[in-house]
């Protein structure tokens, strides 16, 4: 069965040959099946790669090398029509809901582009026979919210209403870039729970981009954890949260805070000027500056994925008993 995506050998470097280079995204590999429907959580801090690599499988941005097939062909090498295709069938719910809405238009007209765009509908009774079905699934009714303008909504209402105007397309895959930062708890769940239901009842995979590792447990079939462009640790969500081995990992899940007044946190983090192993294209570990159990060769030798066990992959030089899953790769330098 040829799968829905497959990303092989995902390269983005930014920056000329003449002067310095920045490794955004560095040998990234992912596969999402047709079906079962799943949810790919790509986690990591602020400057990890993970917009990097929504930007390419969006066609944003262009690989530096690696490619991305779509149903077994390549993005790059699609035709305008299965280009149109690839856009339906590949949506985007973004972080910041409000940044899309057109300010002097009525909310409506989200879901009007789409239609009109893609030929949805025949008749406008039809188009809003769809935009309603898209609205029931967030739990919203288009005479609530569709004439008003988008500061009229808080930033739930936007945000779901983003999800609709993405499920209207009935897509495959949704590359959610954050979704959730930007509302209060209470809605966080209720969009987490929308799109726990959208994989299980409409078979629609998500690209799920996060830096909230709660919530990745919550809703993550499948993890990637990324540190400066490079997999660190990746398999199944739950094995990875509960018993992480990557060092990196381990601090990432270690400082957060038990609930409990009474257990202070006196753990001191020093944080070092972690850009100048980023530049370094073709060796070392990326987390060398900050590992507190780094050996010599860490700075020279980038670590392979190996096996801790089943559905359990981990980059790091402390697990050379283990066997190689994926080979490191080295970066090609971008042309001057």
């Amino acid at each position: 069965m040829t799968n829905l995506l497959e990303i092989q050998n995902a390269t983005k470097v930014y920056g000329s040959g003449r002067g310095k280079q920045v490794v955004a995204l560095q040998n990234f590999n992912l596969t999402i099946p047709e079906k079962p429907a799943k949810i790919v959580t790509i986690a990591g801090e602020s400057g990890s790669g993970k917009s990097t690599l929504a930007g390419l499988v969006l066609g944003f941005i262009g690989l530096t090398s690696g490619d991305i097939l779509y149903q077994g062909k390549s993005i790059k090498d699609m035709s305008k029509a299965e280009r149109f295709e690839y856009q339906r069938q590949v949506q985007v719910v973004f972080q910041d809901p409000y940044a899309v809405y057109n300010p002097f238009y009525r909310v409506k007209h989200i879901f009007d582009m789409v239609i009109k765009n893609f030929k949805m509908a025949s008749s406008k009774r039809e188009a809003r026979e769809l935009v309603e079905e898209s609205l029931n699934v967030v739990g919203m009714r288009g005479e609530e919210v569709l004439e008003k303008y988008p500061h009229q909504l808080s930033g739930g209402q936007r945000q779901r209403m983003m999800v609709a105007r993405a499920y209207l397309l009935k897509p495959k895959l949704i590359v959610a870039d954050e979704p959730v930062s930007a509302v209060d708890a209470s809605l966080r769940a209720m969009i987490l729970d929308i799109m726990m239901r959208l994989r299980d009842e409409g078979n629609i995979s998500f690209l799920y981009i996060t830096h909230d590792l709660s919530t990745a447990y919550q809703i993550g079939d499948e993890m990637f954890m990324l540190y400066q462009g490079s997999v660190t640790e990746t398999g199944d969500t739950i094995k990875i949260i509960e018993n992480p081995q990557h060092p990196y990992v381990q601090e990432l899940i270690g400082s957060i805070p038990v609930p409990d007044p009474t257990v202070k946190w006196d753990k001191d983090i020093v944080l070092p000027d972690d850009e100048q192993l980023r530049a370094k294209v073709d060796s070392g570990c990326r987390f060398y500056p900050r590992c507190t159990q780094r050996m010599d060769h860490c700075l020279t030798n980038m670590p392979p994925l190996r096996q801790i066990e089943p559905d359990h992959l981990a980059s790091c030089h402390l697990y050379e008993d283990k066997p190689v899953a994926i080979a490191p790769s080295s970066v090609q330098a971008a042309p001057a």
